[in-house]
């Protein structure tokens, strides 16, 4: 099983669920995951908008939460160049 690390960012707002990804991925090496948690509806679209201009891989997953607080879910993979 991976080892994948996990980033609450629940209660940050735009920019900071990036601003803490991108801290998080430069301490990672290339290859490694990581679980990332949001509740900005902002940061649904940074996040993939921000791991496809760096090179990281951002994979969708299944929103957690109900309806009147959704959460966005994203594991990450680390792309080879610096965050």
């Amino acid at each position: 099983m991976d080892n994948i690390q996990e980033l609450d960012a629940r209660g940050y707002r735009c920019p900071l669920p990036v601003i803490r990804m991108e801290a998080r991925l430069r301490r990672m090496a290339p290859g490694e995951k990581l679980l990332v948690r949001a509740d900005d509806p902002v940061a649904a679209l940074d996040i993939p908008h921000f791991c496809r201009e760096a090179g990281h891989e951002a994979l969708r997953r299944p929103d957690e939460g109900g309806p009147g607080a959704p959460v966005c879910v994203f594991l990450v993979t680390r792309g080879p160049n610096p965050a």
